[in-house]
């Protein structure tokens, strides 16, 4: 079974969303299947039918989130790691690619990336190319789009 790596925020957002689908979710769509069913003819029965496929999309989302945080990993973050380590999964890193504006990011797992909050995945093109590597390196990333050059400026 795969790791996911989570921040500590992350997996608490999480774990309060598997709670309210456990508890409050659950129950209300419960109730909606109850009220459908007396609804009359379940065959004909657009309301029982919308009800059912939340019931699924309710439990496939529980199922989901019992898995990933099981396998959870919670990682440090602001690169708080041993001096001389490489870039990692946690680590605040700035860079800069060419004539471009320097970005600064955490890299997080894929299950927390959100690029417009500054979170991109350690299994993102930039992510994987820059694991391991410290404060200037070069380091090649490789996209679909084509291929680039991106220097580490700061590391922490």
């Amino acid at each position: 079974m795969t790791t996911n790596f989570l921040t500590k925020e992350g997996f608490n957002k999480l774990q309060e969303e598997l709670d309210h689908l456990r508890t409050k979710k659950r129950q209300e769509v419960a109730d909606r299947l109850h009220e459908a069913m007396e609804g009359g003819e379940l065959i004909e029965n657009a309301e029982y039918e919308a009800a059912k496929n939340e019931q699924a999309f309710v439990e496939g989302r529980i199922q989901e989130l019992e898995i990933l945080l099981a396998t959870a990993q919670i990682i440090e973050e602001n690169g708080k790691h041993k001096k001389g380590d490489g870039i990692q999964v946690g680590s605040k890193v700035t860079i800069k690619e060419g004539n471009f504006e320097a970005e600064t990011f955490t890299i997080v797992g894929a299950a927390e990336a959100n690029p417009r909050e500054g979170k991109i995945s350690n299994e993102s093109p930039i992510g994987k190319a820059i694991l391991g590597h410290k404060l200037n390196d070069v380091v090649k990333v490789e996209t679909p789009g084509g291929t680039y050059n991106v220097k580490i400026l700061k590391v922490g």
